[in-house]
């Protein structure tokens, strides 16, 4: 097997394993905090901008799920360190468009931003074409009803874009597998404002969806937050691996 960081800096796998150290330590602490197992909730590392060489010291030092925004990057980024012997798994966390879903099916193990019918429909298309295995979709809800922001509607019928249509389409497609549900917090709300809202739309998804447990939520600013109010999954980018502009 190829070197597992074979371009990486050591000054800068030392700056990784440092964020990393304390990126852990505040997920744990978190979890003690609201009375959950550390085991319960896994730390995506959001590697946008940041080359393949840092996803390659970040698998070596035991991380294990990566996360990425745009096709057009995480599709070369992907090849690149499967061909130097990793092999994290891919979620994608970023705005899909329907024409980079036979892209995304090839590398991504899980997609966190289905929103629409049409989408979940068109992923699962190039899924049947394209995999062998189910791929996991994360529903992306909207927590404050915002259409111009992304994410299904919590309350609403809307055929396309209801969270309950889209979890329906995702649930009863041929190569698709329902997981949970994707948020981010909306610009201006208090943490704890947005995360109890997902923690009650979550409660609904549930009943409904009973193995759908997953729920992707908390970035590097609020993941205690998010984790307090039942995150199984939060996506770190900057307090992980530093600003992209500190990068040389």
């Amino acid at each position: 097997m190829t070197d597992a960081h074979p371009t990486v800096r050591p000054d800068r796998r030392a700056e990784l394993a440092a964020g990393l150290a304390r990126v852990r330590a505040r997920i744990a602490d978190a979890c003690s905090a609201a009375g959950r197992d550390r085991s319960e909730v896994v730390m995506i590392a959001v590697t946008k901008t940041y080359p393949a060489s840092d996803v390659l010291a970040l698998a070596g030092l035991g991380v294990t799920d990566v996360g990425e925004n745009r096709d057009q990057e995480a599709a070369g980024k992907a090849a690149e360190v499967a061909a130097a012997g990793a092999t994290p798994r891919w979620h994608f966390i970023g705005q899909l468009q329907r024409n980079k879903c036979r892209s995304v099916v090839r590398y991504a193990d899980v997609v966190q931003s289905v929103d629409s019918v049409r989408l979940a429909r068109a992923l699962d298309a190039a899924a049947v074409a394209g995999r062998d295995r189910p791929l996991d979709v994360l529903v992306q809800v909207s927590i404050d009803g915002d259409p111009a922001r992304g994410g299904a509607l919590p309350d609403s019928a809307d055929p396309d874009a209801g969270l309950g249509p889209v979890a329906e389409a995702v649930a009863g497609a041929q190569r698709l597998r329902l997981a949970g549900l994707m948020a981010v917090a909306p610009l201006g709300w208090e943490p704890e404002r947005a995360f109890s809202r997902l923690a009650e739309i979550a409660g609904g998804f549930r009943a409904a969806h009973p193995e759908a447990v997953a729920l992707s939520a908390g970035m590097s600013g609020d993941l205690e937050t998010a984790i307090a109010y039942g995150a199984t999954h939060v996506r770190v980018g900057s307090a992980l691996l530093g600003m992209r502009s500190t990068l040389r």
